[in-house]
């Protein structure tokens, strides 16, 4: 497995960015969410109620939850081991998040992390041209513009342990049965509680799409808003931060700065308030026996990165 973090990389002048640009980053992201809160609202009673949101909650949860835990931790940065039977179901429920097949996101993300912030960097908004224009163009490219693309040449070579693990390949090769699956499945559900096509359709508008729309937001802005925004309290050769609020609602990812320094850590929230969804769920597996050799860093190692000792 290629090294995810060399801390031998030279570190690039600190870029900033000024707050106008922080400011359209922060309306650009909130924006969507905000639009659909007031899309739910004004549908209430109609197209919307109680039972949609239920399905549309019981899709997004585990769907985004195997992003964070399956996609991330465990598929990308191998932070713990597990049975087959687990790296199935979380790599089917995050292939139904629609952000790519299990391959192309890890090795995606694995180039991310050696070429975090410098100018080969798949998502970073920074190093997109000059002035203004440039800055926005790189909030753009960070927070979905990125997706859309050349693919990144060689990415083969970060592939090797994910392409001779045959779960993994398995359910990365048949990542569109998988969306369809998650696409179908809430639709099936509202159409058989309201035995109507409605409410199959409506099923497919909030578990399916809604849901997608909400979890591909969350995790682009762990790209965008989580490399201007936020503290940076360990070292690391880019401009991760950590975000209080994506730490929250982004079920531990926020803590964007601590990932970066630790990469292999199946923890994200090192501090004690740090809340980690993602981490307490590992934890709860490790407990259970379904999940061993959990990686976390040494007392040692976080005192030595940490840019502000006490």
């Amino acid at each position: 497995m290629p090294t995810c973090l060399n801390d031998n990389l030279s570190t690039p002048e600190s870029p900033v960015l000024p707050p106008s640009v922080k400011l359209i980053n922060l309306v650009a992201v909130a924006s969507p969410f905000i639009g659909f809160i007031a899309a739910m609202t004004f549908l209430w009673g109609w197209g919307f109620n109680w039972m949609y949101l239920t399905i549309m909650l019981c899709m997004l949860f585990p769907t985004a939850l195997s992003i964070t835990i399956g996609y991330h931790r465990l598929f990308t940065h191998r932070s713990f081991e597990t049975i087959g039977p687990v790296k199935f179901i979380l790599g089917v429920l995050g292939s139904m998040a629609l952000e790519g097949p299990i391959i192309k996101w890890c090795v995606t993300h694995r180039h991310h992390h050696q070429h975090s912030d410098h100018v080969d960097d798949a998502h970073s908004p920074y190093h997109h041209g000059a002035g203004f224009g440039g800055m926005i163009k790189g909030f753009w490219h960070s927070h979905i513009g990125w997706f859309f693309a050349p693919e990144i040449p060689n990415l083969s070579r970060y592939a090797k342990d994910l392409l001779e693990d045959k779960v993994i390949h398995f359910v990365s090769s048949t990542f569109v049965v998988w969306v369809m699956l998650g696409l179908l499945l809430p639709a099936a559900i509202a159409g058989l509680i309201t035995m109507t096509w409605t409410g199959a359709l409506l099923g497919l508008v909030w578990g399916g799409l809604a849901r997608i729309f909400i979890v591909h937001h969350l995790t682009w802005s762990i790209n965008s808003v989580c490399h201007i925004w936020g503290a940076r309290p360990y070292r690391s050769h880019d401009e991760s931060r950590n975000n209080i609020l994506m730490g929250v609602i982004g079920f531990g990812e926020g803590w964007h700065n601590n990932h970066h320094a630790f990469p292999t850590s199946a923890r994200h929230g090192l501090a004690w308030w740090q809340i980690d969804v993602s981490w307490w769920i590992i934890r709860l597996m490790e407990m259970v026996g379904l999940v061993w050799k959990v990686r976390l860093p040494a007392e040692n190692q976080i005192a030595a990165k940490r840019l502000n000792p006490a």
